[in-house]
């Protein structure tokens, strides 16, 4: 008999029990795992990315870089050959300007007829000196003899005007019509005051004859030393052959006062008017230069406010020089003395020392222009007597490519090409700095 039928109880498993935590466990950890796997790969995707765009950045920087060299040498290049090109615009500029002056010079001297000259010999000065024992009309016959008084051209009209002169004796206020400064000959020679003579007829019958300048303009050992044959064959006071011949000639009356270089500047000369009384009347007031190392508008900016009511060169060499004021931004009148005092204690006048003797002898006239140096630069491009300044300022500023130790023309040129527009060369530019 069957026993009774045993029934298995139980029941479903359920899945929040503890025995079905691990197998939960696991199927999380490895959607876990590639979760991370698909993060990390997007994060290494998104790096090299970056990396890709860095290094193409770095490529356009390195591109660009290269290009702003390229254009940096290229605007060097360029800027190199414009300072040529202008460099060798300003030499046609001094070398038209030169041909200039030669042209001015010789139409002055084309238009002008050199007075002939008299004999002056010891019958004529005794003569002379019998005329002035006549009184105040003896003179007057004198002065007209010499033919130093601008009149009028009528002769009787003039002669009673050099007459009325002549009575007034030693008077400084009462100068004649002449290149003759009264006020000065007789401060300078206090012997024709105490004579109480007419100091132009003095001059004319003693004074040229002692070597006394009429002016102080009028350079007489200068003059001398240029015209020696003529004064010598003639006899005439220096004064009467630069009135009558020396100036129809363009001979200068001065080391500072140079003919061919005034009449270039286009001076408006009265009919029989010389270039120096030209300057001493109005000249002067426009600003017009007696010379190449005279400058006027720099003086006049250095010179005492009483000091502008006279002519630049006047002033220079009554005073001005004694005072170290500078004629020009490369000439130092005070440095010049204090490196040779041999010139100092001769108590020359600087810059006619340094154009007459000094640049011969190579000395310097500032510390701005070295002319030694220059000198060797130059070489055998500077002509035979000329002064090594002056031919820096006339052009060789544009030929030689160190005029100083250290100081590169078309550099500087480059660096300040203003001075191409004020007409100065990069000396006179530099000077003029360092001066303030």
């Amino acid at each position: 008999m069957a026993g009774p039928e045993r029934r298995v109880s139980g029941k479903p498993a359920r899945l929040d029990t503890p025995n079905a935590a691990p197998e939960t466990s696991t199927r999380a950890k490895g959607a876990s795992a590639v979760s991370d796997s698909e993060s990390s790969s997007g994060a290494g995707a998104a790096a090299a990315r970056l990396l890709d765009k860095v290094q193409t950045a770095a490529g356009r920087l390195v591109q660009s870089r290269a290009i702003a060299q390229q254009a940096q040498v290229r605007e060097a290049l360029t800027r190199t050959e414009l300072t040529l090109a202008l460099n060798q615009a300003l030499i046609g500029r001094a070398e038209a300007r030169a041909r200039l002056r030669v042209v001015a010079f010789d139409a002055y001297r084309a238009s002008r007829r050199p007075g002939r000259l008299r004999r002056r010999g010891k019958l004529s000065r005794n003569f002379e000196q019998l005329l002035a024992r006549l009184g105040a009309p003896g003179k007057a016959l004198v002065i007209a003899r010499a033919g130093v008084w601008r009149g009028t051209g009528r002769l009787l009209f003039d002669l009673r005007h050099m007459a009325a002169y002549a009575r007034r004796g030693a008077h400084p206020q009462v100068p004649p019509p002449a290149l003759f400064d009264q006020a000065w000959y007789l401060e300078t020679y206090p012997d024709v005051v105490a004579a109480g003579a007419s100091p132009l007829a003095h001059y004319l019958l003693e004074g040229g004859d002692d070597d006394r300048s009429p002016h102080p303009l009028f350079d007489v050992a200068h003059y001398r030393r240029e015209n020696g044959a003529d004064l010598t064959a003639t006899g005439v006071t220096p004064l009467e052959h630069f009135v009558r011949r020396g100036a129809a000639l363009g001979r200068n009356p001065h080391p500072l006062f140079d003919i061919a270089y005034y009449i270039a500047q286009s001076p408006d000369l009265q009919p029989g008017e010389d270039p120096l009384s030209h300057y001493l009347r109005i000249g002067w007031t426009r600003e017009l230069a007696p010379h190449p190392l005279i400058d006027p508008a720099w003086y006049r900016q250095r010179a005492p406010r009483a000091a502008r009511h006279l002519p630049p060169l006047l002033h220079y060499v009554e005073a001005g020089w004694r005072q170290g004021l500078s004629p020009h931004p490369l000439f130092d009148p005070r440095w010049y003395l204090e490196q040779n005092p041999d010139i100092a204690q001769a108590g020359d006048e600087p810059l006619s020392h340094f154009l007459l003797h000094g640049a011969a002898e190579g000395r310097s006239p500032s510390p701005w222009f070295d002319l030694r140096h220059y000198l060797a630069v130059r070489g055998d491009a500077l002509a035979p007597g000329s002064n090594p300044l002056i031919d820096y300022l006339q052009g060789g500023a544009w030929a030689v490519a160190e005029p100083r130790p250290g100081f590169p023309t078309a550099a500087y040129l480059a660096a300040t090409p203003e001075l191409v527009r004020d007409g100065i060369t990069p000396l006179e530019h530099w000077a003029r700095r360092q001066a303030g």
